[in-house]
């Protein structure tokens, strides 16, 4: 059985979308995808359609960039929730010059309202080189706190390296 929050970490391209989207799928209840991407050019449109073709039918797709805390605190517990992903959250957020810390206080809250079992999608961005300007070095101490804040409430934490998940915290179902 998932439990109430999972959280899915890896690098970009590491296969992390897949992996959860199996947990999600694992449950037997109606399946809920929040996206958090938005489409501003023709790439991330194609990126977008890939991955809706491979999810496949009989998901039900909200797409929320900005304020996930409130939509999570809307869905009911008969559904299974996969939110894809946290990092696109928090650069929306960021690029939408909103407070960082009153952001993250209504996702928590969110997460503590949702009834639904919770798959949360995370890139790991602390592996590679220092970023050579300010923006990406705040994103990057930023999604690293946030990563570490919700794999800390997460029953369930799994890394995802070149398609193959890693358990850290938890077991799979």
């Amino acid at each position: 059985m998932l439990p109430g929050l999972s959280l899915v970490i890896g690098g970009a391209a590491s296969g992390k979308s897949a992996v959860a989207e199996g947990l999600v799928k694992g449950t037997g209840r109606n399946l809920v995808y929040l996206a958090t991407a938005q489409a501003h050019d023709a790439e991330m449109r194609a990126k977008l359609r890939k991955h809706k073709e491979q999810r496949g039918e009989g998901w039900r797709t909200i797409e929320e960039p900005l304020d996930i805390g409130r939509t999570l605190a809307t869905i009911s517990g008969d559904n299974a929730v996969l939110l894809d992903c946290l990092t696109m959250w928090l650069s929306n957020q960021m690029l939408a010059e909103n407070p960082l810390d009153e952001a993250e206080a209504e996702l928590m809250a969110g997460l503590a309202l949702c009834p639904a079992p919770l798959v949360i999608v995370t890139n790991e961005v602390g592996l590679s080189v220092v970023p050579e300007n300010a923006l990406a070095r705040q994103f990057r101490e930023a999604q690293g706190r946030l990563n570490q804040k919700i794999a800390a409430k997460a029953d369930l934490v799994v890394n995802v390296v070149a398609g193959l998940p890693q358990v850290l915290k938890g077991t799979l179902p």
